[in-house]
């Protein structure tokens, strides 16, 4: 053999075991339509995916690579993120209208992300307009891959319920309402699983074998109200929550704030019969509830009329929170270097304080953070910084990290630069009356504190150093605040919004620009070739691409 086929061997060699030892794939193409539904029983237009609402599970497992083809029969331009999934150097799959051009009606885009290290509950949505109040929504779900031990035996059945409240006003009815100044009022109903109930008539959500034990993901996908979840007679073991195992302490009910998940491990170890699921409004004057039917497999007689309780007041749920802890001894995907993280002894480079605010500008409503209310720009941020145009589109840093009282609200694009690599603390502060739920991308932080009142560094004193759990969405009570730490390592342009689309579309979100001064891609991928381009960028010669 001469030495030319010899090399030319090993490369044949070297490719084939590259291509075996890739990360496997999912494929999958969803056609967005609009369709009729009456999930509280009058008819609406809603947003299917492939003629589903809610849209179709995706279920995957760690470090799965992800291939979405989304056409867009809808008449208006559409995007859809993935709450939760961190995009790691890859914020262009982030599908937001900071990172994304939308896609046009008649078109189509392929979304190509990896769930890479990540294990969990999760769900995805549309972020365009206020298309999430007409559907488009749908679970997603990261298995452990089979090497890993999971800290609890293996399920007889995995169910995911989606909960959320509901409007009977059509998506563009409801836009309409804010662009006019406006606030959406009361929910009309609250569903599960797409649907509100009606009692002992209906079709089981779901069978149970007696006897054994069922996993079910819970996320709150809903617009406005937290919700409180719980089984009819049959406690619920917290196992996950966003991405983490956690102290398994057993519940009889759990506050899903919107944007959040839980995994619960259920025991039919009841009387055999039916079961109600619950979901019900907290934190409202008059309490909506939603009904599912879990059913035994012999089981012989109907659930009982009499439904388990909702707790009353905020305070049960600041407790509840406080009773959340990170499982430290997990096999799981963890904050890099895996299993040795110990955030609570790293010091923090920066402290962000962020305060939201409800206002009137010219007649109208409008949310804000540290007086700023935040305007999508037609150019995506992400786009305009890549291409060497964000001079022409934004500016950074127009909020102040410590913000005083706020007079005077300015309607603009809210970004903020923060240094790669650096660790730290953002406050989320809540003067208003209101609960707010706040959502970052790119990324898990550990919620170390929610606490009533106003913050100040003492305060650090009431953090959890050591297991706070590692999550994206965390919960701000009335007149209260709350406190998140993380590294930003994920270099690219990441949303933080709040998860009420009524605050988000009326400018209650900013974003956070995280760039590697390397421009390598051992830190960030390149923008990929079917990128969609529109705005200030459009006519554009493409940047040179980033290499090793």
């Amino acid at each position: 053999m001469d030495r030319l086929t010899f090399v030319s061997l090993l490369c044949l060699v070297a490719a084939t075991t590259v291509a075996r030892a890739e990360d496997p794939y999912l494929f999958f193409t969803w056609n967005v339509t609009y369709g009729t539904i009456s999930p509280l029983g009058v008819p609406q237009q809603g947003i299917l995916i492939n003629g589903q609402f809610p849209g179709p599970n995706i279920n995957s497992t760690s470090n799965n690579n992800i291939v979405i083809n989304v056409f867009n029969f809808l008449d208006e331009p559409f995007l859809f993120t993935w709450n939760g999934i961190q995009h790691r150097k890859n914020s262009w799959q982030d599908g937001v209208l900071g990172t994304n051009c939308p896609i046009p009606p008649g078109k189509n885009f392929t979304y190509h992300f990896q769930v890479k290290d990540q294990i969990g509950s999760y769900f995805y949505y549309p972020t365009t307009a206020v298309h999430r109040a007409a559907g488009g929504f749908g679970g997603l779900r990261v298995n452990s891959r089979l090497l890993i031990p999971v800290p609890y035996a293996d399920p007889e059945d995995d169910y995911t319920i989606l909960i959320g409240d509901w409007y009977t006003k059509s998506h563009k009815q409801l836009k309409a309402l804010l662009d006019g100044g406006r606030t959406l009022a009361r929910p009309d109903g609250v569903l599960i699983n797409g649907k509100s109930g009606k009692g002992n008539k209906d079709e089981p959500l779901f069978t149970m074998k007696p006897g054994k034990t069922y996993k079910y993901r819970i996320c709150n996908v809903g617009l406005k109200n937290s919700l409180n979840f719980r089984f009819q007679d049959h406690p619920m073991k917290l196992v996950e929550m966003e991405g983490s195992h956690v102290v398994q302490n057993d519940y009889d009910s759990l506050d899903v704030h919107v944007g959040q998940c839980y995994s619960v491990l259920v025991t039919a170890d009841k009387e055999p019969k039916d079961y109600y699921a619950v979901a019900s409004t907290r934190f409202t004057k008059q309490v909506i509830t939603a009904t599912g039917i879990i059913r035994y497999t012999n089981g012989k007689g109907p659930a009982s009329p009499e439904l388990p309780p909702a707790p009353e007041g905020w305070a049960w749920s600041l407790n509840q929170f406080r009773s959340f802890r990170w499982n430290l001894t997990a096999s799981a995907a963890r904050p890099n270097p895996q299993g040795s993280y110990h955030y609570g002894q790293i010091n923090i480079t920066r402290t962000i304080k962020l305060v939201n605010s409800a206002t009137k500008l010219n007649g109208k409503l409008r949310y804000a953070i540290n007086g700023v209310s935040h305007l999508n720009s037609e150019t995506p941020l992400k786009l305009a910084e890549y291409f060497g145009a964000a001079d022409k589109v934004f500016k950074y840093n127009v909020i102040s990290d410590d913000p005083k009282e706020v007079n005077l609200v300015t309607v603009e694009s809210n970004v903020l630069n923060v240094t790669f690599r650096t660790f730290v603390e953002i406050i989320l502060e809540n003067h208003e009356k209101s609960i707010q739920s706040w959502h970052l991308d790119g990324y898990s932080f550990f919620a170390v504190a929610v606490e009533p009142g106003r913050w100040t560094p003492e305060k650090r004193a009431t953090y959890n150093l050591l297991d706070a759990v590692s999550r994206h969405t965390i919960q701000v009570f009335p007149k209260s605040w709350a406190a998140i730490l993380l590294t930003f390592d994920n270099a690219g342009m990441w949303n933080l919004r709040s998860e009420l689309p009524e605050r988000r579309y009326l400018g209650q979100e900013l974003y956070i620009s995280v760039i590697s001064p390397e421009r390598s891609l051992r830190d960030e991928y390149n923008m990929p070739d079917n990128t969609q381009l529109c705005g200030a960028v459009l006519n554009l010669p493409k940047p040179a691409p980033y290499t090793i």
